[in-house]
């Protein structure tokens, strides 16, 4: 149960940067023996708020108090030896040090002056074991996957701190049995007294794990509820500073594509990496990629933006074949690419947002044929305005974006080239819940204006919001494809679930 004391809580946070302020006024209170979420829109001031506490950042106004007595962290390791850990979305351990090495990096035991490998290898089996985790600790970390590593950074931030774990989307790149292992994990925690604090905009799994949730908007603190007193409509409704209507939770019938196939990848594959498949795709629909993480989504919109080059099949383009040998000749054929991982695959972080919006369009035209600054001008005014980008500031480094913003800035770049087919790998993923419904928007906008989609993404609710037909695989398979009334959740999942018999 959670204390009615606080653990950890910060009173009139405030925070700017370059003069524009960010955090205002925020007030903060953790209890020990919680789990709690902290949620709130891309921009509102979470990362911020979190790297306050956590040391990372010094704060401009505002006190903070950790088991009662004021704190001042002035960095992360101080903040780690007042108590308070820290376990990032990109898990910031190193694969090629074991997982001893890993767990005491920086604190080996040591005798006569050497480290003592074998004491280091027997506390971290003995530490690990709290964890229900059985791994080997002389193995290296890259032998793991992505679950245990992150059940590794928050063995070693817990036993580094004790006190407060704050968790930075600790579930985006998890399946459904490994997000559940987590959550294990977390809740033996917290009922050893620790204080929680988690990030995230899966809506489902807050409900499913925390204990209570703050919400920030623009910087200030609109809302801290139990949530078993939230229902989740008005939790939506704190995030998005405005009320519901019913519409607005449901999804919208997909449009019915009509007429011939634009593209057609006819025993489309390549060994190793995905089976040969059939799929026809039509103007004016879009098809939903649904499949557990390592299915074969991202590889089967790589073959079709030709960054991997097939081994079997062939693809047609108005009915006439075609074989494009790289992603500049994929582009020329009316097909773009908003990748899986914007911020390594996708935006040029030091480029501003115009020169990262007119990109593709330049690299179709060609560099001995730049584009004039008053032609990129007129198109990042053009697409900023229409996807609402903020700031609308077409000359800021896009790296300084929030995650929401840097996505409409992608998908403006390949709308910029007015393409004939878009595929689009996770375009809402790790998004706040109000771009997340505006960049809905924009796949049935473009759908109803004949565009053709393929989208892939780990939300099945999402996928039947939009989709005219949903493709699922399995083992880097295309199992089975649903259409019409079949394409709901229960159908998906069930396809899903029943995938290995399938394949």
């Amino acid at each position: 149960m959670a204390s009615e004391q606080a653990l950890l809580s910060a009173q009139g946070i405030e925070k700017s940067f370059f003069g524009v302020k960010v955090l205002e006024g925020v007030d903060f209170t953790l209890r020990a023996g919680e789990i709690h979420a902290l949620l709130g829109e891309n921009g509102a001031g979470k990362s911020t708020l979190v790297k306050i506490l956590t040391g990372a950042y010094r704060r401009d106004g505002g006190v903070m108090a950790l088991e009662r007595a004021p704190v001042e962290p002035r960095s992360v390791a101080e903040a780690q030896t007042l108590g308070i850990g820290t376990v990032y979305q990109e898990v910031n351990l190193l694969d090629n040090l074991t997982v001893a090495e890993n767990l005491y990096l920086g604190r080996q035991p040591r005798r006569f002056g050497m480290v003592d490998t074998r004491k280091m290898r027997a506390d971290a089996a003995a530490l690990l074991g709290h964890y229900g985790l059985a791994v080997d600790p002389a193995e290296t970390l890259s032998h793991y996957p992505v679950a245990v590593r992150q059940i590794i950074a928050i063995a070693r931030a817990v036993d580094l701190s004790g006190k407060v774990l704050f968790l930075d989307e600790p579930t985006a790149s998890l399946d459904v049995r490994e997000v559940e292992a987590i959550f294990t994990v977390l809740r033996q925690l917290r009922d050893r007294g620790l204080g929680i604090v988690i990030i995230t905009h899966f809506l489902d799994q807050v409900y499913a794990l925390a204990d209570r949730v703050t919400v920030l908007r623009n910087g200030r603190m609109v809302g801290s509820r139990a949530l078993a007193d939230l229902p989740r409509r008005d939790l939506v409704s704190l995030m998005l500073g405005h009320d519901l209507a019913g519409d607005d939770l449901r999804p919208v019938p997909p449009r019915a594509a009509e007429g011939e196939a634009a593209f057609d990848f006819r025993g489309f594959g390549k060994s190793g990496m995905i089976a040969p498949f059939d799929l026809a795709i039509r103007p004016g629909e879009v098809v939903g990629i649904a499949g557990l993480l390592g299915s074969g989504r991202t590889e089967t919109a790589a073959l079709m933006f030709a960054i991997t080059r097939p081994d079997s099949g062939e693809m047609q383009v108005d009915g006439r074949p075609v074989a494009p040998k790289s992603p500049d000749e994929a582009i020329a054929l009316g097909i773009g690419l908003c990748p899986e991982e914007r911020k390594t695959d996708g935006i040029v972080g030091d480029l501003s947002v115009r020169d990262n919006i007119i990109l593709a369009l330049q690299a179709r035209r060609g560099w001995a044929r730049p584009i004039a600054r008053d032609e990129a001008d007129a198109i990042a005014a053009r697409y900023i305005a229409a996807l609402d980008i903020r700031p609308p500031d077409p000359d800021r480094p896009i790296k300084f974006l929030s995650g929401g913003n840097q996505q409409k800035a992608i998908l403006a770049r390949w709308l910029a080239t007015d393409p004939r087919l878009l595929i689009l790998d996770e375009p809402t993923r790790g998004i706040d819940i109000g771009a997340h419904a505006e960049i809905i928007a924009l796949i049935r906008r473009l759908c109803a204006d004949g565009m053709a989609l393929v989208v892939i993404s780990s939300e099945v609710e999402e996928l039947v919001a939009y989709s005219s037909r949903v493709i699922v695989l399995s083992d880097r398979r295309h199992i089975r494809e649903l259409s019409g009334a079949e394409v709901n959740a229960r159908a998906i999942m069930g396809a899903m679930a029943l995938a290995g018999d399938a394949a």
